[in-house]
């Protein structure tokens, strides 16, 4: 009994490794739950016939590239969302606000959907941030972590 809490505490202090660099962004996701995080580009030169592109926040981009560069991702996300059948942005919140320990992959599956996708199709970043997914995956990951973390208490 005592290694398989042993074993959970491990578990539990890389997962925290693993988040802690993330949560820094807490404050911003915060302040920006439900907004635009990109505007198009309107700079000098752009004809009508031009195509726009996004201009995200720099906190947002240094939140991403941080995130993607984390042991968090996983490629596989796509089997995340087969698997547990997640098709609307009320699903993914339903799912993160319901999910315990056991379900720490698919919060990662949620998180990296949006990261990585992001990189081919650039509205995924503003839609998690004005969906408030990251927002929401990052809270439900804090919150297992300190409910679990057993030195905390």
């Amino acid at each position: 009994m005592e290694q398989k809490t042993e074993d959970r505490q491990q578990m539990i202090r890389q997962y925290r490794q693993m988040l802690d660099p993330l949560l820094r962004y807490l404050p911003w996701m915060e302040g920006n739950a439900g907004k635009m995080a990109s505007r198009s580009y309107q700079g000098q030169g752009i004809s009508k016939n031009s195509m726009s592109f996004p201009v995200y926040d720099a906190t947002l981009l240094n939140f991403v590239r941080e995130a993607s560069e984390s042991a968090l991702m996983d490629r596989n996300y796509s089997y995340v969302y087969t698997r547990n059948r997640i098709k609307t942005h009320d699903d993914e919140r339903r799912v993160i606000v319901g999910a315990e320990l056991k379900d720490w992959d698919i919060l990662r599956g949620i998180l990296s959907r949006y990261v990585l996708g992001g990189r081919t199709k650039a509205a995924l970043w503003g839609e998690a941030v004005q969906e408030n997914i990251f927002l929401l995956v990052l809270k439900q990951m804090r919150k297992l972590v300190d409910y679990w973390d057993k030195t905390k208490r």
